[in-house]
């Protein structure tokens, strides 16, 4: 069989871009962060797979977001004989050639660099963050509680002793609860 895997990080993104006029049996999609392997539509495809069946993927980083689950998820695709391909950057891992040294080379090598640049990406996004921060135009996402919700929640912040049954209560992190009543 040949399956196609779609993921895109978040439910606003689309997916029309991946593996356009790629035919396939079955399709795999999902709107998940990709930060670990433990995605529902992967593990449900990870199930089903076996020997001569082929899974398309629209690039390395579709996948997986850093080089150690990568080369995971390819070996156990190629354990069970069967194979995985990446269109981008044209790249196809036969299931009946587990051993190459060639293979397990050229993907520890583009999965490093995606992994390097993905990294650069975050660096250069979290300068920009301090930077706007500094000219006061980053000011974080606007709380969802009214004034009136903030000095209810400080008022029982006084009261209460335990702190995590009322961030419970409101449905925060204790975290979020004391930067409310500082």
């Amino acid at each position: 069989m040949i399956f196609n895997y779609i993921r895109v990080s978040t439910a606003q993104q689309n997916t029309d871009r991946q593996l356009l006029n790629i035919p396939c049996d079955r399709e795999f999609t999902e709107k998940v962060s990709g930060k670990n392997t433990n995605r529902q539509e992967l593990q449900k495809l990870l199930m089903i797979i076996r020997e001569g069946d082929v899974i398309n993927v629209h690039e390395l980083s579709r996948l997986a977001r850093n080089t150690q689950d990568l080369l995971k998820l390819v070996d156990e695709i190629l354990q069970r004989k069967a194979s995985i391909k990446f269109h981008k950057e044209n790249l196809c891992f036969d299931g009946s050639k587990k051993d190459d040294a060639f293979q397990t080379l050229m993907l520890t090598m583009l999965g490093a660099i995606s992994q390097f640049e993905r990294d650069l990406m975050l660096e250069r996004q979290k300068e920009g963050i301090v930077i706007a921060k500094e000219k006061g135009k980053y000011l974080g996402r606007k709380s969802i509680f009214s004034e009136e919700d903030i000095r209810q929640i400080k008022e029982e912040f006084s009261i209460c002793r335990n702190k995590a049954e009322l961030a419970k209560k409101f449905n925060i992190s204790r975290g979020y609860l004391y930067e409310l009543v500082k």
